[in-house]
């Protein structure tokens, strides 16, 4: 999904994508390629449900691996993006907020916190020393508890609430 499309722009479309009546059950995964290196289309296609956000000069590489990582259920951002989101979210102030922080176990929240830090399920599973499977079934949670889409909407609720500094 390309950010400004004749008619209906990728933002909104996306949206669609994701709140319209077969939403729950299209399972669609959605990659926004772009041209345009914008913090907030970043962060409004994320928030609408993309799957990925790539610029369109990160090369053919990096698309591929998002397209990847989205059909495995996984989201990836162009790098660059990603560095500017975090340092924006690291300048809010941090909502530690007991009643949100509550909501996971302190495993989930460890395995939020690395999600965070942009570990792979892989990395994480051996820095906890569990296995994957255990780690993919602690996502799962996260995910249901927080009404998350995907890791990247667990990373930013790790950052919204100081998580991760």
């Amino acid at each position: 999904m390309d950010i400004r499309m004749p008619g209906l722009d990728g933002l909104e479309a996306t949206r669609l994508l994701r709140t319209g009546p077969h939403a729950a059950a299209s399972g669609t995964k959605i990659v926004i390629v772009t041209t345009f290196d914008l913090d907030e289309y970043a962060y409004q296609a994320l928030r609408a449900g993309a799957n990925g956000f790539i610029v369109k000069n990160s090369g053919s590489r990096l698309l591929l691996e998002a397209v990847h990582a989205a059909a495995q259920g996984e989201s990836l951002i162009s790098p660059f993006t990603t560095v500017r989101l975090l340092k924006h979210l690291n300048r809010l102030p941090a909502q530690r907020n007991t009643e949100q922080l509550q909501r996971l176990t302190p495993q989930e929240l460890k395995v939020a916190t690395l999600v965070a830090r942009g570990r792979t399920n892989n990395e994480i599973a051996t820095e906890l020393t569990l296995a994957v499977s255990t780690i993919k079934s602690h996502l799962s949670r996260i995910q249901e508890r927080l009404a998350a889409r995907n890791r990247v909407e667990i990373a930013a609720w790790a950052w919204e609430h100081g998580l991760v500094s």
